[in-house]
């Protein structure tokens, strides 16, 4: 069954461009992971600080794989740096 990851986070106006540039890089990376679907990444319109990624993954399985990877994990700790706070994770199927 594939399950949707929604990945949520708060970003202030002088880190977009550096967010740009790190989830474009774990794309590319997640682009090659076994199981990964698609993903699109929204800016929410009413609060334009407020941005969600929908990762769609084959199974539960494939996702964790991928979220416990360490690929993924440095450059999650990038972005949650960069922020200055956790990245929130939801898991739908």
């Amino acid at each position: 069954m594939s399950v949707k990851i929604l990945i949520k986070r708060t970003v202030p106006d002088i880190c977009v461009e550096g967010l740009d540039l790190l989830l474009r890089r774990m794309r590319s990376v997640c682009l090659m992971q076994p199981g990964y679907v698609s993903g699109q990444t929204l800016r929410r319109m009413d609060k334009p600080g407020e941005f969600l990624v929908i990762s769609t993954w084959e199974s539960l399985k494939d996702w964790e794989n991928w979220f416990n990877s360490a690929a993924r994990n440095e450059i999650q700790n990038e972005i949650d740096h960069l922020l200055g706070e956790e990245t929130r994770f939801e898991i739908y199927s």
